[in-house]
């Protein structure tokens, strides 16, 4: 590889070089100053009086909301039918009123036709005929690997320019010596994965037999609103379009004692278990501190622990942990058959 006309030799190379900003192919966009979440923090040097946020995505509503605090009037313009589209439709639901009621304005199922710009004001166009003027746009629509101008061709490496680098499960691409991760890699964009990914990659390299393969099965994220939504594993959207049979476990934060007391009632754990089964197949928090609180229901999926265990297990009162254990006394109760009822209500009665 030749960097800066200096040669470089090496046993085996990894390609870490992430991702950018994805800019939509909108009529006049690239004509226009705009800003993106690599750029917004160097380089807008003043409050805007209004922001036009285009996605409302995870990094769209993150930083729709934190410019909203900042005194700026957002306006999220969404072309899927809801925002946060990926998550359970009651997160997005519950996210959107947040926003709204900061005074974030959220346009869904809109489309940008045209940008234009004048002076320091940018007028977005939409197809149904409305306008929006801000003196700051926003582009929130995604990432696109950076795989522009490294010679892949050259190095026999195979890729994609949207999906980025082809990888096998041990993290090697079409060359069993040059090995890619992080964003580059395509699939998950997440910086817990790419170090996830990192470490497989040394690992591999230096202690070559048995290779360890990548293991996605489980794998959380969060999004860092207030308040945030935390997820792993299959939303009931998901397993709808999958065939796959669920039974669903929610548990409203308001029955959460440590919620109450803090006044953090608004949210839910949500819990899919496979139909007949104590075996997690995804689960959802949303609300305070949902980040953290998913960790516990990813645990447990990651190990085959279900919510017969995760019932029995003692959690510190008062806690926001005790979502999850809320949670699975749901599925405890649900296993008290009618003639189980009838037992232990005999039970009941002769012991008294």
């Amino acid at each position: 590889m030749e960097v800066d006309g200096r040669r470089l030799r090496a046993a085996h190379f990894v390609i870490a070089t992430g991702s950018r900003a994805g800019v939509p192919p909108i009529e006049g966009l690239k004509e226009v100053a705009y800003y993106t979440n690599e750029n917004v923090f160097d380089e807008l040097h003043g409050r805007p009086d209004r922001m036009v946020v285009l996605g409302g995505g995870p990094i769209g509503c993150e930083l729709g909301q934190a410019f909203g605090r900042l005194g700026v009037r957002v306006t999220i313009v969404e072309m899927l039918p809801r925002i946060l589209e990926k998550e359970e439709a009651e997160a997005g639901a519950l996210v959107q009123r947040a926003l709204e009621a900061e005074g974030v304005r959220i346009l869904t199922a809109a489309r940008v036709r045209r940008v234009s710009g004048s002076g320091r004001v940018v007028r977005v166009e939409l197809e149904k005929g409305d306008a929006l003027e801000a003196e700051a746009l926003l582009v929130a629509a995604g990432r696109v690997p950076n795989v522009d101008g490294l010679g892949l061709e050259a190095a026999g490496v195979a890729f994609d320019d949207k999906k980025g680098i082809v990888v096998d499960e041990h993290l090697r691409t079409s060359q069993p010596h040059i090995y890619a991760a992080g964003d580059v890699a395509g699939g998950y964009q997440f910086t817990h994965v790419a170090d996830y990914q990192a470490r497989t990659v040394v690992r591999n390299i230096l202690v070559p037999w048995p290779k360890v393969t990548v293991d996605y099965s489980v794998v959380p994220w969060c999004t860092y609103t207030d308040p945030e939504v935390g997820r792993v594993g299959l939303s009931e959207e998901e397993a709808k379009q999958k065939g796959v049979a669920v039974d669903v476990w929610v548990q409203p934060m308001r029955e959460v004692d440590r919620a109450v007391v803090e006044s953090s009632e608004d949210g839910f754990a949500k819990v899919l278990t496979e139909r007949g089964r104590d075996r997690i197949l995804g689960a959802t928090i949303a609300g305070e501190r949902a980040g953290d609180l998913i960790h516990e229901l990813v645990l447990a999926m990651k190990h085959g622990i279900g919510l017969k265990a995760i019932s029995a297990t003692i959690h510190a009162y008062p806690t926001f942990a005790e979502v999850a254990r809320k949670t699975a006394d749901r599925y405890q109760r649900s296993r008290l058959t009618p003639a189980a009822r009838r037992l232990f209500e005999w039970l009941y009665r002769r012991q008294r």
